[in-house]
């Protein structure tokens, strides 16, 4: 007897014996007739997906810890699905930046549905490279335009709402960009606040907003210089038909150049450009090398608008801690963006995101955006009355900002500490007012800064951490929820080492038992997260 479920289905025989029995009696029809053509008896459309390959579940993925090297991970998934090792090659934070969790995105690529490499932005480099290995040395499939049942986030993308979504951004007004930073800084950080009114949009503590940015017109119109076209030439994409300027400026990413668009350049290089091109396929291209810096590899020809335009990856949004709380300012939001700008080889490099909200974006004009809710349970803690610890160096104290504003609108009764650092307390404490007056307040019961340029010796928030280890045992054994925004690739590492070290010493525990202690935290208290700066 042939079966309604097909066999790849995730179901044991029992399972599939009940579904067909249910299905025959729901239908009046016996497993031998043809489902489809039943189906099309009973005026249903039979527009089925492509079945997606169902991979055996394991929800011990010993690799879903952002602490561990990418190496290290590739070393426990070694053996696994191609799925799985696809997987630890994500940065592991579940950030959602990349508009999936690390386990969805990974299934995406593996099955097809996702053919951009480059979403994981925390992993960056190492990730794409990684991710770029494992498919060469698989049989990866094409891209199905059948496989609709891929999940980002969780929810199906045939699923995704008509409101205003990652696929559908609201194109929202730039009301603030204040710097934060005194002058003499060293940096630029803005206070950036977008108005939401209008779009029905609703966030909570411990989301992000996406930010669709448009490119530099700068860099936009040197690189249409480079390839000898006419920035008024209609092009026609996905997105409709607009100039080709436009079209550089709103749909690509001008930042790191595809394998594509280097393989077509080593079609018009001499043999030295070719040797770096291979370099630069086998590794990856250098840090701040982009998409202009790809094309002045070639011999003086031109690549056509066209081609340039097929080798290019998509211009993907950024997402930003949001830094303020709906209770408190209802229909803003507010972020802290660090204005990216360096110097490579004789050109200024500029954050597309943060150089818009900065200095290229005036007050009052459009910038499109959408709520990424957080993953993991980044929030405030659901009893008020249980303690908070927060360490958020430099922007990674955006996140707390909002957190402090939901416990102050809320009369949360439980303690708040929050470390805080960044180069020198003169220009760099960021939002120094507010927090001295939620210590006056008694809303912020303890604040611990870490500024590393004003003394002889580089002070950070983990050696603060450190320093007050004891009181930081009490809290935790008190039920306090411990949160960490900032650079995933070095400081949250180093805050998880000292925690690590602070238990094993004042809960006289060995590693292991340390270990055991923060994954339980993690397991049993939504709080216990890691955010990730966006």
């Amino acid at each position: 007897m042939s079966s309604f479920i097909p066999s790849s289905a995730p179901f044991n025989e029992e399972q599939r014996a009940w579904l067909n029995g249910f299905f025959s009696g729901l239908m009046g029809i016996t497993p031998n007739q043809n489902l489809a053509s039943t189906l099309g008896d009973l005026g249903i459309q039979a527009n089925m997906p492509a079945p997606v390959a169902v991979i055996e579940e394991d929800d011990d993925h010993p690799w879903h810890d952002s602490s561990l090297p990418i190496v290290d991970r590739m070393t426990l998934a070694d053996g696994k699905p191609i799925e799985r090792r696809l997987m630890a090659a994500m940065a592991q934070l579940d950030c959602g930046s990349c508009g999936y969790v690390c386990k969805t995105y990974a299934e995406a690529i593996a099955s097809g549905a996702e053919s951009n490499l480059t979403l994981c932005s925390p992993g960056g480099k190492e990730t794409k490279q990684m991710i770029k290995k494992l498919l060469q040395d698989q049989d990866a499939p094409k891209q199905d335009s059948n496989t609709t049942l891929v999940k980002r986030n969780g929810v199906a993308a045939h699923e995704e709402p008509a409101a205003y979504s990652r696929k559908n951004p609201f194109a929202a007004k730039l009301i603030e960009s204040r710097p934060l930073n005194q002058e003499g800084s060293a940096k630029d950080t803005r206070h950036v606040v977008i108005d939401l009114e209008g779009s029905g949009l609703k966030y909570e503590v411990g989301d992000a907003l996406g930010i669709y940015p448009r490119n530099c017109e700068d860099l936009v119109a040197k690189i249409i210089t480079r390839i000898g076209a006419d920035p008024s030439l209609p092009v026609t994409t996905a997105k409709g038909t607009k100039s080709l300027l436009d079209t550089l400026c709103d749909d690509y990413c001008l930042k790191d150049p595809s394998d594509e668009l280097l393989e077509t350049i080593a079609g018009h290089a001499g043999a030295q450009a070719n040797q770096k091109i291979a370099t630069f396929l086998d590794e990856g291209v250098p840090t701040g090398f982009d998409v202009l810096d790809a094309l002045e590899l070639s011999d003086g020809k031109s690549l056509t608008a066209t081609e340039l335009l097929e080798t290019l990856q998509p211009l993907n949004p950024r997402l930003y801690s949001i830094a303020s709380s709906m209770k408190r300012f209802g229909n803003e939001v507010h972020l802290t963006v660090g204005k990216v700008t360096f110097e490579r080889e004789g050109r200024a490099r500029k954050g597309v995101a943060s150089t818009l909200l900065a200095e290229r974006l005036t007050l009052g004009s459009d910038v499109r955006v959408f709520v990424q809710p957080n993953h993991g349970g980044f929030t405030v803690p659901s009893d008020p009355t249980k303690p908070m610890i927060m360490v958020g160096p430099g922007t990674g104290i955006a996140p707390f900002m909002a957190f402090l504003q939901e416990r102050e609108a809320t009369k949360a009764k439980g303690k708040n500490w929050l470390f805080f650092g960044d180069q020198r307390e003169a220009y760099d404490f960021l939002y120094e007012d507010d927090l001295h007056a939620y210590v006056q307040s008694g809303l912020l019961t303890r604040l611990d800064t870490a500024f590393s340029r004003d003394g002889q010796s580089k002070v950070y928030v983990q050696d603060r951490m450190r320093q007050n280890a004891a009181e930081l045992w009490k809290w935790l054994q008190e039920g306090a929820g411990f949160y960490v925004c900032g650079d995933a690739s070095r400081m949250a590492k180093d805050v998880d080492a000292a925690l690590h070290k602070i238990i094993e010493k004042h809960g006289k525990m060995s590693s292991d038992e340390a270990a055991n202690y923060i994954n339980e935290m993690k397991s049993s208290t939504p709080s216990a997260s890691s955010g990730s700066p966006a």
